[in-house]
């Protein structure tokens, strides 16, 4: 039976993430889920890199020119709105295009530059050599040993001012090879589906990228509005994707897991309690918000301990900070999602508590009306039975009612609600 339902559960999970794929590339026509570039495509999409024509389609296998790979390569850079500070020099480029302070940006910053006849020759189709060149320029120097480009069978057909570009390339990760990886096919032209792949890579290792081809302070643009659903009790479930960051909204509700048992009885307040994501945060529309195995710690600010008349033990914890597993920490301010804002035992242990005591004094009861019937004739045990258990079971339900309550106590893996008092941002890395 376990198995079945672990095989309904795992189905179900394949089928929303493959909707989910569905649903967000339901805007570009011409690419399906399962295209070699699905992700990368509707990355630089869903970014603004790149644009898909008037009838929502992305034509994967169109060349690029210099100027559409100069705008989108402008964007990854945030130096799309670069003020200009050079004059026109080129003959074939007029204040009229709409590309016109693409091209002077790309100049003014040595991006892509342009021939010695003073021309730029912006709807010129480039190469695959020509783009990877030009990843190899922005990126930051190292040494690099020209004998790796022995491990594709087409090296000799890499032009020799490309050498040591595709081997710098190569090292980074910022080339593409696809569909065959021992085949480079630098003098190939680039398609769309190839520069997006490109840029993708690109956005991901910004780190590489030399000081001044990349704006220090890109300009933070809102690209959608997304929404947890950890509970419907939740104030709040929205969450703003940007491209520098994911905003989770004040009065978000998340849930995490005690990293380690807990047990009010033995805590104190000022200790220290860690909580972890045993998995990773996603919106309903599909985005990762909080990677998977981050961390939160709590501080402990007070501790109730239990009363008589069965009050149970309270326990105030302040979240403080979150750390994603590539170590860097956030700041938050966080309380547990409960009633009155505490960690206490539900009511089932409460009811199991009362019943325990209710069944233990009732077998005391029962044992003692055997006991005491016994004495006189064995023939009556059976009315002692029928005094002592009622008695017994009475007298434990009285104790379990007026007694004490419970200290609480969880086990490594609980999971809990916590409520965030502030948005929290998480920044892309």
């Amino acid at each position: 039976m376990k198995k079945f339902v672990a095989f309904c559960l795992v189905t179900f999970l394949l089928n929303f993430n493959f909707l989910s794929a569905v649903a967000s590339l339901q805007n570009i026509s011409d690419i399906g889920p399962y295209y070699w570039a699905s992700k990368e495509i509707n990355f630089v999409i869903e970014n603004g890199i790149m644009l898909t024509d008037n009838n929502g389609c992305f034509n994967p296998d169109n060349s690029v020119t210099r100027i559409e790979f100069v705008q989108s390569l402008l964007k990854v850079l945030s130096n799309d709105n670069l003020d200009v500070k050079i004059k026109n020099q080129f003959t074939d480029v007029k204040k009229t295009d709409s590309y016109y302070y693409d091209v002077l940006r790309s100049q003014q910053l040595g991006l892509v530059y342009g021939y010695p006849d003073n021309t730029f020759k912006p709807k010129r189709i480039l190469t695959r050599a020509e783009v990877t060149s030009v990843m190899s320029h922005i990126t930051r120097d190292v040494s690099t040993d020209l004998s790796v480009l022995d491990n594709f069978n087409d090296s000799e057909d890499i032009p020799q001012w490309a050498d040591y570009v595709y081997a710098k390339a190569i090292k980074y990760g910022l080339y593409v090879n696809y569909p065959n990886e021992m085949i480079l096919a630098p003098n190939y032209d680039l398609t769309r589906a190839e520069a997006a792949v490109l840029l993708y890579k690109l956005n991901n290792k910004l780190n590489l990228v030399k000081a001044q081809y990349k704006n220090p302070t890109p300009k933070e643009k809102l690209l959608r509005t997304e929404h947890l659903n950890y509970t419907g009790k939740a104030p709040c479930s929205t969450v703003k994707i940007t491209n520098l960051r994911r905003i989770i909204l004040k009065n978000n509700v998340l849930q995490i897991s005690f990293d380690e048992v807990y047990w009010s009885k033995k805590s104190h307040v000022g200790d220290i309690v860690k909580f972890v994501f045993q998995d990773g945060v996603y919106t309903e529309e599909s985005t990762l918000v909080i990677p998977q195995g981050s961390t939160l710690t709590a501080e402990v600010t007070n501790i109730k301990k239990p009363r008589w008349f069965n009050k149970n033990a309270r326990v105030s914890m302040k979240f403080r900070n979150l750390t994603v597993p590539s170590g860097k920490t956030y700041e938050i301010d966080g309380d547990p999602f409960t009633k009155d804002g505490t960690l206490k035992e539900g009511p089932w242990m409460t009811f199991a508590k009362i019943m325990g005591w209710t069944l233990g004094l009732g077998v005391v009861g029962t044992g003692a009306g055997i006991g005491f019937s016994f004495i006189p004739a064995a023939t009556v045990i059976g009315r002692g039975i029928a005094i002592g258990t009622p008695i017994g079971c009475s007298v434990g339900l009285i104790t379990g009612f007026i007694s004490p309550g419970l200290h609480y106590k969880t086990k490594r893996g609980e999971n809990i609600l916590i409520i965030l008092n502030d948005e929290l941002s998480i920044y892309n890395e």
